[in-house]
């Protein structure tokens, strides 16, 4: 697949955009105009530049308001063509992008524009250059690729051909397999960007909230699917116009475009929706296989380490083994593994170094290790290596967000030789029940709001989850934006929150404390009630929860009293749906934010949403330790 992005979709000046869109590995660019125009080098220098890059120019675009116009309107458009073209033979590209016209003094009519495209044709072939034709969503008489496509038929110039675009289609519902009886060789490029169904004009709605194909709510898949029908091999080309993305990352927003077009691909190979050309050198194996979570690993200090340790043991864990040749404490409750570690050098010391106590790694159980890291390195994800001492087990693993570690650990290993191959373990390590917690139900990962796009796509492209509808939860300083991924099986779920407000506690974590990371981790057990008289026995600070949650749930739901007094008494939080019940109890958040959930499911889906809220009026009314009380 030949790959394109635009330079409109990055921020940056264009000299920044060209190394990010060649550092991602893409194989041209479209450049927009408005980009070259700002840019103090001239055309000549601009392709250089481009050139030595190791790209070429996929377009230039895009050209406004050419066909249907009055004299003498109409002879001045020719002009500005005819200085356009001399710009892009400077720039060392053939195609430029006309998209159809919105000016009020346009003038309807398929074969008026055909003729004027023509015409222009004829000139293109002077300058040797192309001509793409694409159809605007809101142009004022051709906003549909049906109708694009007839002018250019009409036209019938060698010079001039269709320019389609997935949001201008599939924004207004135009029936994509419509485009499988369009000859490949009139389709010059292909445009990509998917979107989230929203309510807005289609101005608006594409100026800035287009999104990476797999990041939004349109069938891009599907209009991808009938380009491949046609037998087309030409470049797919993202053009994103995207606020979020213009002020983020130039870097990140290109190694996403790449990976979001590997992945839609891929989709289509593996539904057998794609062209079948030459066999790729080394295809991707299928979307990586979780199986839960393996372990959590701290990244601490030694002083540091004593109090994670005391709290740990507090709900349950016991302190198992210690790494041979590392400063690493391994703590064990049922198929639970946390590791604390303090090493004073290497990949957790310089997280600590960076953010404080942390969840510096997680464990991912993967039913294939080793085709999961092929998958990931194909989705340009960032392998990871540290040294390992003799016989101890070496894991793959990939960079995650906020500089994190994923392990993919073999399923087969994750309970027992995973820890005997690098531990000195205390006798029946693995036997002790503790306070009766079994799994790990979800973490949540609290992001920079404008990286949520991006680490979804992270998820879903390499691994087995899906991403559920997105919701907006209240914060009393603001709203937090918050996306769950899970697997078929649910027995990984991540939560992925961040918030435009620098007041929510989601904010102040990233920039106040840790940074982006896990924020907390939710532990399941098969009986709440029963935990929760441990933990209270042991001294564990629970999060208070307000008596008119609970007056409330009494009202909403028909609990029976002497379970509504037991909640109420220990800071229960509850949720029901068609599936079953739902238990919440919180502890007190440590140093820079950090916080542990236990739950207890009954046949429950979801996550407790309706309870997020409360919580999180609840820990800001309280200012969790560490927490900055301005």
């Amino acid at each position: 697949m030949k790959t394109s992005i635009a330079t409109v979709s990055l921020s940056g000046d264009l000299s920044e955009k060209l190394a990010a869109i060649a550092q991602a590995g893409f194989g041209a660019v479209e450049i927009f105009e408005n980009d070259f125009l700002a840019f103090d080098h001239g055309p000549r220098e601009v392709g250089r530049m481009v050139r030595d890059a190791g790209l070429e120019i996929s377009l230039f675009q895009p050209f406004r308001d050419f066909e249907g116009l009055p004299e003498p309107q109409r002879a001045r458009a020719f002009e500005r063509a005819r200085r356009k073209f001399e710009t892009m033979n400077e720039l060392g590209t053939d195609l430029i992008l006309i998209c159809s016209n919105v000016s009020p003094l346009a003038q309807g009519g398929i074969d008026r524009a055909a003729e004027d495209l023509r015409a222009l044709g004829d000139i293109a072939r002077e300058q040797g250059v192309r001509v793409g034709y694409e159809a605007l969503a809101w142009g004022r008489f051709v906003n549909d690729h049906r109708d694009a496509w007839e002018i250019v038929r009409r036209a019938d110039h060698a010079q001039v051909g269709l320019i389609l675009d997935s949001f201008h289609s599939l924004s207004r519902g135009i029936e994509c397999n419509s485009i499988r009886a369009i000859p490949r060789d009139k389709i010059f490029i292909v445009q990509m960007a998917d979107a989230p169904k929203l309510d807005l004009d289609l101005l608006s709605w594409s100026r800035h909230y287009r999104n990476m194909p797999g990041q939004g709510d349109l069938p891009v898949a599907d209009f991808m699917a009938a380009v491949e029908a046609t037998g087309y091999d030409g470049y797919y080309s993202l053009e994103i116009f995207n606020d979020q993305f213009r002020a983020g990352s130039a870097r990140q927003t290109a190694v996403d475009g790449r990976r979001s077009l590997i992945y839609m691909m891929d989709r289509l190979k593996a539904e057998g929706r794609a062209v079948k050309g030459p066999s790729e050198p080394n295809p991707l194996p299928p979307p990586a296989r979780t199986a839960g979570l393996s372990f959590l690993e701290f990244a601490t200090d030694n002083a540091s380490a004593v109090a994670l340790g005391e709290l740990l043991t507090s709900i349950g864990f016991r302190r198992a083994g210690r790494h041979r040749s590392k400063d690493v404490a391994l703590f064990v409750q049922g198929d639970l593994r946390v590791v604390v570690n303090t090493d004073a050098e290497g990949f957790a010391h310089s997280s600590y170094i960076v953010h404080g106590t942390n969840v510096a790694a997680l464990g991912l159980r993967m039913q294939d290790a080793a085709a999961a890291m092929r998958r990931a390195e194909g989705l340009i994800a960032t392998a990871f290596h540290q040294p390992v001492g003799p016989g101890e087990l070496e894991l793959p693993a990939i960079r995650g967000l906020g500089g994190s570690l994923l392990y993919l650990v073999p399923e087969d290993d994750a309970l027992g030789r995973q820890w005997e191959a690098d531990f000195d373990l205390e006798p029946g390590w693995n036997a002790h029940r503790g306070a009766g917690l079994e799994a790990i139900d979800h973490i949540a990962q609290t992001a920079r709001f404008e990286d949520i796009l991006s680490w979804t796509l992270f998820y879903r492209s390499i691994f087995d989850l899906t991403p559920l509808p997105a919701v907006e939860v209240p914060d009393p300083g603001g709203l937090v934006l918050s996306q769950v991924l899970e697997n078929g099986d649910r027995s990984l779920r991540i939560v992925l929150n961040g918030s435009q407000s620098n007041r929510t506690l989601s904010s102040r974590f990233v920039s106040e404390f840790v940074g982006p990371g896990v924020q907390h981790v939710a532990f399941r057990t098969a009986d709440i009630f029963a935990t929760v008289a441990m933990l209270r026995a042991g001294g564990v600070p629970l999060l208070p929860i307000p008596q008119n949650y609970y007056d409330d749930l009494d009202a909403k739901f028909d609990l029976a009293p002497e379970t509504l007094d037991a909640m109420r008494a220990n800071g229960i939080l509850y949720d029901r749906d068609e599936a079953g019940e739902y238990f919440q109890i919180y502890l007190a958040a440590l140093d820079g934010g950090f916080f542990i959930e236990i739950v207890e499911r009954r046949g429950y889906r979801g996550l407790g949403a309706p309870n997020a809220p409360i919580r999180l009026a609840t820990q800001a009314r309280l200012k969790p330790a560490g927490m900055p009380t301005r």
